[in-house]
């Protein structure tokens, strides 16, 4: 009787394990384009904590910001994407991705990095392909903040400070984008529009996601630290032993 019964819950486990691996491997056909999206189970995810999970996956979302912001500042700025000698919009767009996703800088400002992109991008007098040259410049930058990596393994050490100063940097961008005027009097590039025919704070929205998620992925780094701190004077509080079987 007790084998029967044993025999029967390893059937019922043996089957929801493969209903639960089903439902992971076959991704759904009728996923909602605007919902966020999921990642399918790699292998290199063996290699990640959860903590490792959730920046990378603010990482993802980072850089998609990023080239949504891309592609809304060339449509609002058609001059800008002109410069990079593509035959269209989309060719530009497609190229910035590739540039956003490597974490390069336009090939004249080839040899800077980061902030100094950043601020050759806010230049008045700065002739190149400007959105270019600023979205390049805050993927390096935030690229840079997390010690050079998109994704994040356990063996990974980041720091939060570097990651804070990333938010702060992308709010002083922001700002700038939306003051900062060139010599003849007009935006250095055309972002949010507030009118009384048209409100689109698109811009502002996305800013506010970046800056968000950055936020919470620095706070979650001190926290990671300090619970590994709070965890070890647990064990010896409670005098836990380790299993050894």
């Amino acid at each position: 009787m007790m084998r029967r019964i044993t025999k029967s819950l390893a059937l019922i486990v043996l089957t929801a394990g493969c209903a639960l691996l089903s439902g992971c491997a076959i991704p759904t056909s009728d996923t909602d384009s605007s919902g966020q999206d999921t990642e399918e189970i790699s292998f290199d995810q063996l290699a990640q904590t959860d903590f490792n999970r959730t920046v990378t996956i603010a990482m993802r979302d980072n850089l998609d910001s990023l080239e949504r912001l891309l592609e809304k500042l060339y449509r609002r700025n058609p001059a800008e994407w002109r410069k990079t000698g593509k035959p269209t919009i989309e060719a530009a767009i497609e190229r910035g991705r590739s540039m956003i996703e490597l974490g390069l800088a336009p090939p004249e400002l080839a040899g800077l990095r980061d902030i100094e992109i950043l601020a050759v991008a806010l230049d008045p007098a700065y002739r190149g392909d400007r959105v270019g040259a600023f979205i390049t410049g805050m993927a390096s930058m935030i690229i840079s903040a997390h010690d050079g990596k998109t994704r994040f393994y356990i063996s990974d050490i980041l720091t939060a400070e570097h990651v804070y100063n990333a938010a702060r940097n992308i709010e002083a961008a922001a700002w700038l984008l939306a003051t900062r005027k060139g010599p003849s009097g007009a935006p250095l590039l055309r972002a949010n529009e507030m009118s009384a025919a048209v409100t689109n704070l698109s811009f502002e929205r996305e800013f506010g996601a970046l800056i968000g998620r950055l936020d919470l992925v620095a706070n979650l780094l001190d926290e990671n630290l300090r619970r590994v701190g709070i965890n070890y004077v647990q064990g010896l509080f409670f005098f836990n032993f380790l299993p050894v079987r």
